[in-house]
């Protein structure tokens, strides 16, 4: 009987980590399955382009696996079972389950409301190919109208920046604010937060720096200090979350829902889960947790892949690097910043802004998109053999531990 390696969700560290596991390991020992929500693979760090208008590739996830024997199944998941070493999901057909012997959770995150009111009802997002697409139409109907709009992006992280300059550079008739809990740019150095600055300046974009939102209406959204802003399409980028289906399904994970694992991206709970990505609480190198990133994917998923196929091969599972370089900002086409961090995270002094940085913010793009639509493409032909005396790690009794407890 053939090991089943499922991978959940078809992201960064998904996509890649399952082309290169079935270029690795022989489909004589082994099948790979990977489930994913939607049939293409979304670039999700280019959604604030397309949520301002412009076209991004997204290619078909039967073309970025064809020829490598993984199979695709179109679905949600819907539950994880470590216990009975299952995959509840929903499609159109009703759903199922899916049993494996090695699971890869990658299901990413989504955007965070923090439970503040009225967000879930009326503000957007841009964690998802099709909410970028509904925010696109929002700023579509806003750019048809002669007296144009008013947008609200709240929360002053890369992604409300970037959604920030963008919307600005792309739609010059809408106005354009910018909501900052704090300083602006406060975890870059002083010469990038000038940067970003004379950017915002230039593009027109009005920064509200120290300012709160306690909750977000249909055209306005209300702050701590009792000012109410004026919004005609409120984007939230005020951070991420994942789903609560791993901790549901008794994966020990943090108070944040990602699932604790060990050097290797082994679950601490049940030995024959792996996760990758911003599902994963990675602890780097220098022993701080790395953070939800497209970088952070790509660490944990070659990681994630050596761990595999070395115990399921009966070779030395060897550490890949796990390490947290900085930050590469866009500020609309033309304009960008990047900010190499230190081993405590905090920002170097030295930063690349202007036309350089968005040309290798725009090539680290390229290169990434690339990769993930040919996952296979450079690595050994050579496909591993499963050992003999590599049994399927047994799930540990968590009944027995919770009675004893």
């Amino acid at each position: 009987m053939k090991h089943r390696i499922v991978v959940l969700g078809a992201g960064y560290a998904g996509a890649y980590t399952a082309g290169t596991l079935a270029r690795r390991l022989s489909p004589a020992d082994t099948e790979i399955t990977v489930v994913n929500a939607e049939p293409d693979f979304v670039q999700r760090l280019r959604l604030h382009q397309l949520a301002a208008g412009q076209e991004i590739e997204a290619p078909k996830l039967t073309d970025v696996f064809a020829g490598t024997g993984i199979r695709l199944r179109l679905a949600r998941v819907t539950a994880v079972d470590p216990e009975r070493q299952v995959v509840a999901v929903a499609d159109a057909d009703g759903g199922g389950e899916i049993g494996y012997d090695t699971l890869l959770y990658a299901l990413g995150s989504h955007g965070a409301d923090h439970g503040l009111p009225g967000v879930a009802e009326h503000a957007f997002d841009i964690a998802s190919r099709p909410s970028a697409l509904r925010l696109r139409e929002r700023l579509d109907s806003l750019s048809g109208r002669d007296e144009g709009g008013s947008v609200l992006v709240v929360g002053d992280g890369l992604t409300g920046i970037e959604t920030a300059t963008e919307i600005a550079e792309s739609r010059p008739g809408l106005s354009v604010a910018l909501v900052a809990r704090g300083e602006l740019g406060a975890r870059l150095s002083a010469g990038a937060r000038g940067h970003l600055r004379r950017a915002c300046d230039r593009l027109g974009v009005t920064v509200l720096e120290h300012t709160e939102v306690e909750a977000v209406e249909a055209a306005r959204v209300l702050c701590a200090d009792g000012t109410a802003l004026a919004s005609d399409a409120t984007v939230w980028t005020a951070g991420f979350a994942v789903d609560p289906i791993a901790a549901a399904g008794g994966l020990e994970v943090t108070e944040d829902g990602r699932i604790v694992v060990d050097r290797t991206m082994r679950s601490v709970s049940y030995p024959n889960v792996y996760a990758v990505g911003d599902s994963a609480h990675a602890v780097r190198d220098n022993g701080r947790p790395l953070p939800m990133s497209c970088a952070s994917a790509g660490y944990t998923g070659m990681q994630a892949t050596a761990a595999i196929v070395g115990r399921l091969t009966g070779r030395k599972v060897p550490n890949t690097k796990l390490e947290y370089p900085g930050n590469h900002i866009s500020l609309g086409r033309r304009d960008g910043i990047l900010q190499m961090v230190d081993d405590e995270g905090l920002a170097k002094p030295k930063y690349v802004g202007g036309r350089k940085a968005a040309r290798i913010k725009a090539g680290i793009l390229r290169m990434s998109l690339w990769a993930n639509s040919h996952p296979t493409f450079g690595l050994p032909r050579r496909k591993h053999r499963l050992a003999a005396a590599a049994p399927v790690p047994a799930a540990p009794d968590v009944s027995a531990e919770k009675a004893v407890a």
